[in-house]
């Protein structure tokens, strides 16, 4: 018979899967779903009473979201501009109800190639912080996603916390997403970029990720490393080349071809661009 447990602690909580084999349960946005019909054959572990996990908060270097932080606080918080790609993210995260209760952290440990939150917070080269009875680790979020449905999570660990180094939360940043319609959509194509401009309007740095493109969300150093010291201007939307996503590996499906993909790739990276980089629909018509 599986076992249903609330603990009020993060030690309980770390206790307990020491235990055994336990299915965390936080904002079950996901986790409803995939149980469909079918019984609960799994433990439970309900993580909503812990407090500490929940919120945004400043730690010595670090923007630190609580793994139990909902989509909804983050579009809510007071964040600087660099953030701004995360939170349009969150606004795509399904419904308005889905984002009351799905979190951050939820969205990284489903490991779907279409987490929207995903490329958002690898441009804000994000941290996992993972916990367990015997201790604590923290991983790139590149090295903590691993493929489609798979990630690091060691047995008897849990996802506490995401990190945001300061020295990552500068500058602008834009996300755009690809679906077949508007709203409630799976991605067909997803971007974030993140642009540091200089006193004279040249990028200084830039952080270029794109999901629903591989089996992982992938950051693009070669279009990176080409965009540093061009103008941020309207001209960005002609910088991107489809050699910068060669390293892409597209499905083909019922929403969109590889080919398909690919081109839409290249289009929603450039208007990632010029939405960090401020430039209007009137510069561009210019």
């Amino acid at each position: 018979m599986p076992r249903y447990a609330k603990p009020h602690s993060l030690e309980e909580a770390l206790a307990l899967l020491a235990e055994g084999p336990w299915r965390i349960l936080a904002g079950g946005t996901d986790f409803y779903p995939a149980l469909g019909a079918k019984p609960l054959r799994e433990n439970v572990l309900d993580i909503n009473a812990l407090s500490e996990l929940r919120g945004i908060s400043d730690d010595d270097g670090a923007i630190v979201i609580g793994a139990r932080t909902t989509w909804t606080a983050i579009v809510h918080a007071d964040l600087p501009p660099a953030f701004d790609a995360l939170k349009a993210a969150a606004r795509e995260v399904g419904s308005i109800q889905i984002q009351n209760v799905g979190t951050a952290a939820g969205n990284l440990c489903n490991a779907s190639p279409a987490a929207d939150g995903v490329p958002a917070l690898m441009a804000l080269d994000a941290e996992v912080e993972l916990r367990s009875a015997g201790g604590a680790r923290r991983l790139p979020l590149q090295k903590f996603i691993l493929g489609n449905r798979k990630t690091t999570l060691q047995p008897g660990e849990m996802v506490i916390a995401i990190r945001i180094p300061k020295a990552s939360a500068k500058g602008a940043s834009a996300f755009v997403k690809l679906g077949a319609r508007r709203y409630l959509v799976i991605s067909i194509a997803m971007a974030a970029a993140r642009l540091v401009v200089g006193t004279d309007g040249r990028i200084a740095e830039a952080a270029v990720a794109i999901g629903s493109c591989s089996a992982v969300a992938e950051r693009l150093p070669a279009l990176e490393g080409a965009l540093v010291g061009r103008p941020a201007d309207a001209s960005l939307a002609a910088a991107v080349a489809m050699d910068h996503l060669a390293g892409l590996t597209p499905i083909e499906d019922v929403r969109g071809s590889r080919a398909y993909r690919m081109e839409a790739a290249r289009e929603i990276v450039a208007r990632a661009l010029l939405g960090a980089a401020g430039v209007s629909e009137t510069e561009l018509a210019a």
